[in-house]
């Protein structure tokens, strides 16, 4: 095997610890980017892999190099970053997530330590996601991706629930509110208790938890059982409607932009929840109450002028 690559964490992620609220999370998280290189030679060596470069800029919560297995197979091995939770509980939800789907819409698991907080995927085209296609047509792909992921959660899952999640967060909004932002807030909390109140439409699936389209990207070859694969889930159970609110403010700095940006925000609702015959309404509330909470934790961390922008798109809805 060749020696360990040169790793300079990508800027997007140093920048995304760097910002996490909390003086323990950024010093877990310095603590970790210390411990980097380390980790990334471990798992090359353990598994027998060759690397070959690290995906820039990549994502905000973990690492990922691409690699080639011993028989020169192409791959990517994941370290996810600390988030305040231990790394192999998140990687274990995530590996939950995706042995689920059984590669149906969504990356396969090549191979995995989910007590370690690692996982091998099969390896995909990382600079080629659904951003790269016009609105329209990407809209159309990311809602035949995610249909497909709406399966019975598995057996025995211990996943969160939206219910659970979404509790943590409230309690984080209400001590993080950003200025003159209180009325937005209390209707983002009741937006949320009314989606919670009554039956929910349909039986609870299993949901990616963060599907955008930067999270769907390409295959790596013609010969694939699908066109454009999800990545990185942060799953949860619930209803379909809550995964279709981080989809709706996609593009949000395109969309800040154009002109009648409120109008077409609504028709964006609209469009996905026909789409998927969910209801407009229930969209409607989670994107707002998912903008709202995003919001909060960007001025919480630091990040002012983009907490400005996702309250600007709530006032919409």
């Amino acid at each position: 095997m060749a020696s360990v690559l040169p790793l300079e964490p990508p800027q997007r992620l140093s920048r995304a610890l760097a910002a996490q609220p909390g003086a323990p999370a950024v010093a877990a998280a310095q603590n970790w980017l210390r411990e980097l290189p380390a980790l990334l030679e471990r798992w090359l060596r353990e598994w027998e892999l060759e690397p070959e470069r690290v995906v820039t800029p990549g994502g905000r919560s973990s690492v990922v190099v691409l690699v080639r297995q011993a028989d020169g197979t192409p791959a990517a091995l994941k370290l996810p970053a600390p988030d305040g939770a231990p790394e192999q509980v998140r990687t274990a939800r995530e590996y939950a997530a995706l042995t689920a789907w059984h590669g149906l819409g969504a990356v396969r698991v090549l191979r995995a330590a989910p007590e370690e907080g690692v996982l091998l995927l099969e390896r995909l085209r990382c600079e080629v996601s659904l951003r790269s296609l016009a609105e329209a047509k990407a809209t159309l792909e990311a809602v035949s991706v995610v249909r497909r992921l709406w399966v019975a959660p598995p057996a025995g899952h211990g996943l969160e629930t939206v219910a659970e999640h979404t509790a943590q967060e409230a309690a984080q909004m209400r001590s993080s509110v950003p200025p003159d932002a209180e009325p937005l807030v209390a209707a983002a909390l009741e937006a949320r208790a009314a989606m919670l109140a009554g039956p929910a439409e349909g039986e609870a699936v299993l949901l990616h938890g963060d599907f955008r389209q930067g999270a769907v990207l390409a295959a790596s070859g013609s010969g694939e059982r699908a066109h454009w694969l999800t990545v990185g889930p942060d799953p949860l159970v619930g209803e379909p409607a809550y995964d279709l609110a981080r989809l709706v403010r996609d593009r949000l700095h395109d969309l800040m932009a154009s002109s009648g940006a409120p109008a077409v925000t609504r028709r964006r609702v609209n469009k996905l929840a026909d789409s998927l015959d969910v209801p407009r309404e229930r969209v409607r509330h989670w994107t707002l109450y998912r903008a709202v909470e995003s919001a909060c934790r960007q001025y919480a961390g630091g990040g002012a002028a983009d907490a400005e922008m996702l309250l600007e798109f709530a006032a919409w809805l």
